[in-house]
């Protein structure tokens, strides 16, 4: 048995078609059958049944593919580990990290990161967490940010800080200068634009309205946190974002709510038991070190910035349940 055969046998497991696994291979399609066959007869077990119009993992196919996918896995792993400069002068970062984050934590993250180890290239997807613990299980991900209620067991957290919603307007808003916090009843009465159910604030949004009982008024939704902060600089609306983005902004102001709106913890996300490359631990640590600011309840005014070029693949997706939520 050789490692090509279990690569061939995984394709054809995910794609459920000889010809586009072929084609996500780069073979043709009678080598991958060839080699499947070969699989087959090594270990005297018929994995696939071709009988139908696709192709479908025999209960032993099925039960063979878990041990498969975890032996590529951590031989995958031990590639990276024997090409790992513990130095730092080479390597890569797989990261991934929910749309909240991207506008306030990660530009100041990964720009300090890019100055401390120029050499490693930087892989970076912007994803709901669901599909983030999914792609760390998979070894798909180095380390993802988000929030520290996973659903998988397989994930462990490590606490970054507590992230806190806040009222949030422009600064020509009438309560911009407001210093006594709002009433729900105030709250009520005040235009939102909101980002869109697609997000995981807005889920906390309406929990919080539920609870306490208060019908908001919803002008706008959207699914571009970029697009609610325009919207809210430009005119009277009101919108909840956490504070970090507010803060962000010279433009935006906070404005205090009575009762207070939730808090969530933001954490580093891992796959328990994976092995972490050197550019890993050293993001960890820069992670915990850059946000001791936010854990110690305080927030510094950033530093002027300078641009850097930091590889970015495009990985926005949709949700089509609740825990598929963006943050």
């Amino acid at each position: 048995m050789l490692l090509r055969h279990i690569r061939y046998f995984l394709a054809v497991a995910e794609h459920r078609n000889f010809t586009r696994a072929a084609e996500a291979l780069h073979v043709s399609q009678p080598t991958l059958s060839q080699q499947i066959r070969q699989l087959e007869d090594t270990l005297r077990v018929q994995l696939l049944d071709r009988s139908g119009r696709t192709i479908q993992l025999t209960d032993a196919g099925a039960a063979y593919v878990q041990y498969a996918r975890r032996a590529l896995q951590d031989l995958e792993a031990g590639t990276r580990a024997i090409h790992d400069v513990q130095e730092l002068s080479r390597g890569s970062l797989r990261l991934a990290m929910t749309p909240t984050f991207t506008a306030y934590l990660i530009g100041p993250l990964l720009e300090k990161f890019n100055r401390r180890y120029p050499n490693i290239t930087l892989k970076i997807l912007e994803m709901p967490q669901d599909r983030m613990e999914t792609l760390l299980n998979e070894d798909a991900l180095d380390v993802g940010i988000a929030f520290d209620d996973t659903s998988s067991p397989d994930i462990e957290t490590q606490t970054l800080f507590v992230e806190t919603l806040a009222v949030v307007v422009g600064k020509s808003h009438p309560h911009a200068k407001k210093r006594a916090a709002l009433t729900l009843r105030e709250f009520e009465g005040e235009a939102l634009v909101l980002l869109n159910e697609e997000f995981a604030t807005r889920h906390y949004i309406d929990r919080y309205c539920r609870q306490h009982g208060v019908a908001p008024r919803i002008a706008m939704e959207v699914n571009s946190i970029n697009a609610v902060i325009e919207l809210v600089r430009r005119s009277t609306l009101a919108t909840l974002l956490p504070a970090a983005i507010a803060r962000e902004h010279s433009e935006l102001r906070l404005v205090d709510l009575v009762p207070a709106l939730p808090q969530r913890s933001a954490a580093l996300l891992l796959r328990k038991g994976a092995y972490r490359s050197a550019a890993t631990r050293a993001f960890i640590e820069l992670a915990i070190e850059e946000t001791a600011v936010e854990r110690s309840g305080r927030r510094e005014k950033p530093a002027s910035r300078k641009r850097r070029t930091v590889a970015i693949e495009a990985g926005r997706e949709r949700v089509v349940r609740p825990s598929t939520e963006k943050s």
